[in-house]
């Protein structure tokens, strides 16, 4: 590991021999039991979003007819998703991600789309393409299978989710659908992205709920 950029991460996962440590005290700060005793962890990787951008993402979700809205707290851009991991995978994700090496870029929004095509079950707000994101993904993706993840190929569409929702019947997501195309103007940012996290997932009845576990600053 890097010296220097070890010394700079918080809350960061350490290696085999220290997890009954870092069990206790993720659990305790995320308030869950289910870290404790060696259960594999659902995880994954993601970079956060700046305060304002959030606010600005929340008017959107107000001016959008979603029938299910993502909480502003648990926006982010997913780089990959790690799946559950057992201790030995996360102290090997660890040290990969440690060792990328990235320098810090700008990222900006620029408009809305859907997931689900003919029946949409999610709306988000697109990032504009950038070089520098994809590469990222791409060394983050990499570091996740040297680790053991299974993380499948398939095109990276980096975006932040605005809200979630049962598969929508045609004449049911016309109105939203109306919504995106006339959204295809919003703008924000940009911000620059000076670090990932890894996230903790935890399925619950109101959604998923996600909680840091380890951050990693890129270079600047």
């Amino acid at each position: 590991m890097a010296r220097g950029r070890t010394g700079a991460r918080r809350g960061n996962v350490h290696h085999a021999k220290r997890c009954a440590t870092r069990r206790v005290t993720a659990a305790r700060s995320i308030g869950t039991d289910q870290i404790l005793g060696g259960t594999d962890l659902r995880t994954f990787v993601a970079l956060d979003v700046p305060e304002d951008l959030k606010s600005q993402l929340a008017v959107q979700q107000f001016l959008l007819p979603i029938p299910r809205k993502v909480a502003r707290d648990q926006f982010h851009i997913t780089l990959a998703f790690m799946g559950d991991l057992p201790d030995a995978a996360l102290e090997a994700l660890d040290e990969g991600l440690t060792a990328l090496r990235m320098r810090t870029f700008e990222l900006s929004l620029s408009g809305f789309g859907l997931f689900g095509k003919a029946r949409p079950n999610a709306v988000w707000a697109a990032v504009a393409p950038s070089k520098p994101l994809s590469r990222l993904h791409a060394k983050v993706a990499r570091a996740g299978r040297l680790a053991g993840a299974k993380i499948p190929a398939r095109n990276f569409t980096p975006h932040i989710t605005l809200g979630r929702f049962a598969p929508m019947g045609m004449e049911e997501a016309a109105p939203l659908e109306r919504a995106v195309i006339a959204g295809a103007g919003f703008r924000a940012g940009p911000w620059e992205v000076a670090e990932m996290l890894l996230y903790h997932s935890t399925l619950t009845a109101d959604g998923p709920r996600y909680d840091v576990l380890a951050r990693y600053p890129l270079a600047g």
